[in-house]
């Protein structure tokens, strides 16, 4: 645990990054956009372009209504075959942390790995990589306000439907 940071602050943040694990993992993606601030950042990019500073991504929203305007597209327009995703989180390190008198500033990194299962056929490793995350304090709790999903692979299937 970063020396700047309380067990309390702590356990939320742990709390924030499981709920969202469970959140994406339920199916329910209605409640993915409410781990976020308004005004947001999710990216979600190869680890090769993050390395090299390189700017494209395979997914990129810039608030919390283009989260949900991706989760319309989930619900009403995407067709594909269905499957169930499981993400699996390690617990987040923390990397900074910045008291300000309108909130707290946490920068955070955690591994995770996703499961993907088609109906009738194993589960497979979907997608492994970490996040890099800035999470702030809100009077709603702890929110994400930046979460970049760099995954490892260079290669992917040939859509992502389901936010990891």
């Amino acid at each position: 645990m970063n020396p700047s940071m309380n067990a309390q602050d702590y356990f939320e943040l742990t709390q924030l990054y499981a709920h969202y694990a469970s959140a994406v993992s339920s199916g329910e993606w209605e409640l993915w956009p409410e781990f976020f601030t308004e005004e947001c950042v999710y990216r979600l990019q190869p680890r090769e372009n993050f390395d090299r500073g390189f700017p494209l991504a395979t997914l990129s929203f810039e608030s919390k209504g283009m989260l949900k305007d991706r989760v319309y597209g989930i619900r009403e327009t995407l067709f594909h075959d269905p499957y169930y995703q499981r993400n699996v989180c390690g617990t987040p390190v923390v990397r900074k942390v910045e008291r300000h008198v309108d909130g707290d500033r946490f920068e955070c990194e955690a591994n995770y790995a996703v499961f993907r299962t088609k109906l009738s056929e194993l589960s497979s490793v979907f997608s492994v990589g970490r996040y890099i995350d800035v999470v702030v304090r809100t009077p709603e709790g702890l929110k994400f306000e930046s979460r970049q999903v760099v995954y490892d692979s260079e290669m992917i299937p040939n859509s992502i439907i389901y936010p990891i």
